[in-house]
């Protein structure tokens, strides 16, 4: 079998961009922003190689500068939907056949396109679209999807070349079909390497997919949408689409063909998918597969032996980096007697260094939130720390949406470990610490394994080994990702996959084989070369009576 494979690149991970002052890369991105900027784009979906345009449009405002428009989309509806299904049903023959390494190939281009040509303007788009950062920009919507894209095609490389033993006069083999059906992707505003990966990983495996990105991440998916289709990827292979989630869910689920979803996004609206799901079990052609990342109540834990500045580092760029807008973000910390006002005093010096406004200014660490809800929902909960005695700001807790989004990084220290931010998922730059007796490490742990319903990510900050064994052991269903002296965000592909547990979500490790392996359906092959022609077993045979008679003593 080693005949039928070649030898892809090895992949390695894409090297991060600087952005300096007065750099190429910065020269060019900053250009680019401009010339987006400018424009007033006019967003279609595609649907089968297809552009439709329904003429019901909805704006693209940055959220930093909400007054700005950038282009708008078109929104489709229960119709445009069922056609998608359709283009990517009649797609599925020709590309599930498609030899492996032609379907490789498509992406590892992709791959090259966007680390080349398309880096500044996907860049430009998520730091326009989604208010990121240059550096944020760089590190998700280039560098983590070429990652996506490269070790993707290495892992489905291993996948397909991990073949059965065959014993003498046989040869089993096994295929790793794509599922019988299509998969919906339904991606978040957060990452646009996401909104990239979950469409492109069942892709790969010979699926077709319905794609549904939020509608704060559309602006950067059209440009994913020209890479996918600059890279070759075939009309109806991943079609894009622009419709509430209930309609789509409604007649996607509702679907015979329905063969998988690729999801990440809130835990509610995770589970009311899954019972859906269940539900409606009897109708489908088999059972579909259930893949997701959702929420995160993500901790710091720090022991009474940790280096103070090294927890105070995790805690501002864990919690604030993206406004908090990720899934693994820092929003609950645990601070030993000893150490926390020596931390939190570290903490509030880099606050009050931090800048916040637009992303064309270089020199802004903070940017907006998503969008209007989002920016409600954390004044509430800022001003509900206000009034609460069990509560203290001891950071920021400003707030002005005149202009864009914006919340200052905040600080809320409580007496109450179960006080409610540090239970409740809030998605911001708002992060609790609760003080703990720093005679009480072991006791503090088993609140922290129990606060909260997820277990994405925590990390531990300890010099004492005992104390990280102990912490690892108590702490073992806590987190899928686990960090030992470092910030609990920054996964990286092929490092660290990336996924949890409990109300976080399937655990399928986005950016492995793990994932890879939900997006296809395995047949056994066995071939024998010379059949038997007699069905009697050696068993059957009967020995002479001579022998028999001897063995009686007769």
């Amino acid at each position: 079998m080693a005949n039928a494979f070649f030898n892809v690149p090895t992949p390695i991970n894409e090297p991060v961009k600087g952005y300096a002052p007065n750099s190429p890369e910065r020269i060019e991105l900053l250009k680019m922003l401009k010339e987006l900027k400018q424009q007033e784009c006019d967003i279609p979906m595609h649907i089968g190689g297809q552009e439709v345009r329904t003429g019901k449009t909805l704006p693209i405002n940055p959220p930093h500068d909400h007054q700005h428009t950038l282009g708008v989309f078109h929104e489709g509806d229960a119709s445009h939907v069922q056609q998608a299904i359709d283009a990517a049903l009649a797609a599925r023959e020709q590309w599930a056949s498609l030899p492996w390494e032609q379907r490789a190939a498509i992406f590892l281009k992709a791959a090259d396109l966007l680390a080349g040509p398309y880096r500044a303007r996907i860049n430009a788009a998520t730091m326009l679209g989604q208010s990121k950062n240059a550096f944020q920009a760089e590190i998700d919507a280039a560098c983590e999807l070429i990652d996506f894209f490269r070790f993707n095609v290495h892992y489905m490389q291993e996948l397909y070349r991990q073949q059965p033993q065959s014993a003498p006069g046989m040869w089993n083999r096994l295929e790793h079909r794509a599922l019988e059906g299509f998969v919906f992707a339904l991606t978040p505003f957060n990452f646009t390497s996401i909104a990239g990966n979950l469409p492109t990983s069942a892709a790969m495996m010979g699926n077709v997919v319905v794609w549904k990105p939020a509608y704060t991440q559309i602006y950067s998916a059209q440009v994913l949408m020209e890479l996918f289709k600059e890279a070759g990827v075939p009309d109806g292979v991943i079609n894009l689409i622009y419709v509430d989630g209930p309609v789509a869910g409604d007649v996607i689920f509702n679907h015979r063909d329905f063969a998988g979803i690729h999801f990440t996004g809130s835990t509610g609206v995770f589970q009311t998918i899954w019972k859906t799901i269940g539900e409606n079990i009897p109708k489908y052609r088999s059972f579909p597969r259930i893949v997701g990342e959702t929420g995160g109540k993500d901790f710091i834990v720090a022991h009474p032996s940790a280096h103070a500045k090294a927890v105070a580092v995790a805690i501002s760029r864990g919690a604030f980096e993206y406004q908090g807008q990720k899934c693994s973000a820092a929003s609950r910390v645990y601070l030993p007697s000893n150490l926390a006002d020596e931390i939190l005093g570290y903490v509030k010096e880099d606050l009050a260094s931090f800048k916040m406004g637009d992303v064309e200014d270089f020199s802004n660490f903070i940017n907006a939130v998503i969008s209007e809800v989002s920016f409600d929902k954390l004044a509430k909960y800022i001003d509900g720390a206000k009034a609460d005695a069990d509560a203290e700001i001891v950071a920021g807790g400003g707030y002005d949406k005149s202009k864009g989004y914006f919340i200052e990084p905040t600080v809320i220290v409580t007496k109450d470990p179960q006080y409610v931010t540090m239970r409740t998922e809030l998605f911001g730059p708002v992060v609790t610490v609760y003080v703990y007796d720093a005679d009480q490490f072991e006791q503090t742990l088993e609140v922290v394994d129990s606060t909260s319903p997820y277990a994405l990510t925590g990390a531990i900050f300890s010099q004492d080994r005992y104390a990280i064994d102990l912490a690892s052991k108590k702490l073992v269903n806590a987190a899928g990702n686990f960090y030992i002296n470092d910030k609990p965000t920054g996964a990286v592909v092929g490092q660290q996959p990336f996924g949890g547990a409990r109300a976080s979500g399937t655990n399928d490790k986005a950016g492995s084989i793990l994932n890879l392996l939900r997006w296809v359906s395995p047949r056994a092959i066995k071939e024998t070369f010379v059949p038997v022609t007699d069905y009697r077993y050696p068993f059957l045979g009967s020995e002479p009576q001579e022998d028999l008679n001897r063995d009686k003593g007769l």
